[in-house]
């Protein structure tokens, strides 16, 4: 709901310079309001207007490629559960508890990750959905610990159960590491205070809108609609940049698929 709220504020703000600046326009004394003087502020505003252009594209630009990135990382997290879970199959019999817990890991991350969303099939744990733009909670990681406890725990019997241990090992930090670059990616990167100051640069150029634009009902409108394309924007933006919450989301598809590889039998594989 964030996204909706600083959208909607943005909107109105914009709307409220535009009536400051028709307020303001009868008060102005008449040698401001020559030719030349608007043709200035004209000259003026398209260099504004261009300025907030550039840095909204380069903001929507900046928001995708961090939401890209974020997708790539689960896409690569989903894989690599995929592999720790096929070298836990394939160490034997002594690592079906932590295949166990891996499988209740994967379907609580998806429960807790996309609340939104339907729920796994089958028992885990059940934990808050994710808030705050985490990607889980601390009883998940727990979980997900105890599985690399239960790894650095194998005895293995025989140089093959040796090399699958080995290299268990590395899966699994893999999947510890880019869960916690996972967990940093959710957090907002936007900049406050350059928000604010974007902000305050939209309402001067519509209060600039007000001061010069004729009284009719189209102007009017078209001021309207330039109101709402930018206000969309922003929400693009800030929704892009929070890819765990809003209404964009990362797809829990690769996840789905490597909770669905783990529940198929062994003779399926």
């Amino acid at each position: 709901m964030m996204e909706i709220g600083m959208a909607s504020l943005v909107f109105v703000l914009l709307l409220g310079g535009t009536g400051l600046g028709i307020l303001l326009r009868p008060l102005l004394p008449e040698e401001h309001r020559k030719h030349e003087t608007v043709q200035l502020v004209q000259l003026v505003l398209g260099m504004l207007v261009t300025f907030a252009a550039l840095v909204l594209s380069l903001l929507t630009a900046s928001a995708k490629g961090s939401y890209d990135n974020a997708t790539n990382d689960m896409r690569a997290y989903s894989a690599d559960l995929i592999q720790l879970d096929a070298r836990l199959r394939d160490y034997g019999p002594d690592a079906n508890a932590a295949r166990a817990a891996l499988r209740s890991y994967t379907a609580a991350a998806i429960a807790s990750t996309w609340p939104q969303e339907r729920a796994p099939e089958g028992s885990y744990p059940r934990v808050p959905g994710a808030r705050d733009g985490e990607l889980e909670s601390v009883q998940l990681g727990a979980l997900l610990n105890s599985i690399g406890r239960d790894i650095g725990s194998f005895a293995p019997h025989d140089r093959y159960q040796s090399a699958l241990a080995t290299r268990l090992g590395d899966v699994f930090g893999r999947v510890r590491d880019t869960r916690w670059r996972l967990i940093e990616e959710a957090h907002s990167t936007l900049s406050r205070p350059f928000f604010v100051m974007l902000t305050l640069w939209l309402i001067l150029i519509f209060l600039s809108f007000g001061l010069i634009a004729p009284h009719n009902a189209l102007a009017l409108v078209m001021i309207g609609l330039g109101a709402v394309s930018i206000s969309s924007s922003i929400y693009v933006i800030v929704d892009l940049d929070t890819p765990f919450t809003g209404q964009i989301v990362i797809p829990s598809d690769s996840m789905r698929d490597a909770l669905l590889h783990m529940n198929q039998p062994a003779d399926l594989r």
